[in-house]
């Protein structure tokens, strides 16, 4: 046993490719890292085409005792010979697929870009579902049926698995720097994004959207775990949720969503962008809707982030502190980019988040001293500052809770 044990550090050591040695806060972790950093084998998809993509599957972690493999897009843009391009990993959510006009949106800006389907389909419509494959894993969503099932049956195992194959895959196509590798995901793809850049330290980057942790704490899941009992719940939250594992993020993170979501509140992607230890920006519109598509595979704060890590661009903006005294609220920030607008975001609700009525008014915006100011308005229970750059680009101060009205 303590032989093996020495072989697989070993082995990390040489691979020195920064995947974690398996879920580093639970020893019961099923992922294999060996296989998991190893491109995988991959099969044609002729059956599914794309205008200006190429389809394929390449091969999966075993469900219940049988292979499996799975579909994705991937797409390279037009680059001279010998040259190198960053490239995005594309995680789906909830409904989702392998989206192929994703990919062609990353491949626009010079990326190559993969898009897996994690739920064991194909993105052809069957009944309004995703027409599920022969070899196909585990259906999605959450895997909160599942929990009776071994781990390595269990959706949120082979999602990650899936994830980090399609990584370990486009890294090692010969168009693509893999020292200049992203990830991005929507929803629950989110929420994987969290767990992926725990485990997966190839990274080099992370923008989970919407997607967070603590789904036990009044997010859109809780009532999925209250049912199935303290115990099973709680082992569903050791096992898959990203509390258990963003301690161990030290990748930038750029986080978006809006500030009514209805599935990721507030409190719960607080709690989750403090644990890493990288460095972390937030974007944070009014009233962000949540979905595929334009919300939330468009939002340029996106394309900013990967642009300044991935591939020498402008950074965004960064909150350096912030606190208020008295009646007034201040944050203090550096920017490359001017910042032309600051705005106080602030709610007298207190019920649930998704439905909470937020107001935005102007901040007192001091370009010489870098700080943005605003007085409280009487009654103000929660307040947050977005600062807009003169790229039209957002980020955002943390939330306060006043707990009282103010």
């Amino acid at each position: 046993m303590a032989v093996g044990c020495l072989l697989f550090f070993y082995f990390v050591l040489c691979l020195g490719e920064g995947l974690a040695q398996e879920n580093p806060t639970n020893e019961s972790s099923p992922w294999n890292m060996k296989f998991l950093s190893d491109p995988p084998q991959t099969f044609p998809a002729a059956e599914v085409v794309g205008q200006g993509v190429t389809s394929i599957f390449f091969e999966g972690p075993p469900f219940q005792g049988k292979p499996t493999r799975v579909f994705a897009w991937y797409g390279v843009p037009k680059l001279k010979p010998g040259e190198k391009a960053p490239a995005m990993v594309l995680v789906h959510g909830g409904g989702g697929t392998a989206f192929a006009d994703w990919v062609k949106l990353w491949v626009s800006r010079g990326y190559v870009a993969i898009a897996m389907d994690l739920c064991g389909s194909v993105p052809v419509a069957f009944d309004d579902k995703w027409q599920r494959h022969e070899w196909a894993g585990p259906p999605g969503w959450g895997g909160f049926h599942q929990m009776d099932s071994p781990q390595t049956d269990q959706w949120t195992y082979h999602a990650i698995s899936n994830i980090l194959q399609a990584h370990s895959l486009i890294r090692s196509m010969p168009e693509v720097d893999p020292e200049r590798i992203g990830i991005t995901g929507i929803s629950w793809g989110g929420y994987l994004t969290c767990i992926a850049a725990a485990i997966d330290h190839r990274f080099k980057m992370a923008v989970p959207v919407y997607g967070c942790g603590f789904l036990l704490d009044d997010t859109g899941f809780t009532n999925n775990l209250k049912l199935l009992g303290p115990v099973k719940s709680q082992q569903w939250m050791e096992w898959w949720d990203p509390s258990s594992y963003l301690s161990q993020v030290t990748m930038p993170m750029l986080w978006v969503t809006g500030s009514n979501d209805s599935h990721y509140p507030l409190n719960a992607l607080q709690k989750s962008y403090r644990l890493p230890s990288g460095p972390r920006t937030l974007s944070i519109p009014l009233r962000m809707p949540h979905g595929h598509g334009g919300p939330g595979e468009n939002p340029p704060e996106i394309h900013a982030f990967a642009e300044f890590y991935l591939n020498d661009g402008e950074p965004l903006a960064h909150i350096k502190k912030q606190g208020y005294e008295e009646s007034r609220a201040w944050v203090s920030y550096e920017s490359v980019s001017k910042i032309t607008k600051a705005e106080l975001n602030f709610t007298k609700d207190d019920g649930e988040w998704k439905t909470r009525e937020w107001i935005s008014i102007p901040a007192e915006l001091s370009a010489e001293s870098n700080m943005v100011s605003a007085l409280l308005p009487a009654g103000t229970i929660t307040y947050y500052f977005n600062l807009t750059d003169e790229r039209g680009l957002v980020v955002s101060s943390e939330h306060v809770e006043l707990g009282s009205p103010h």
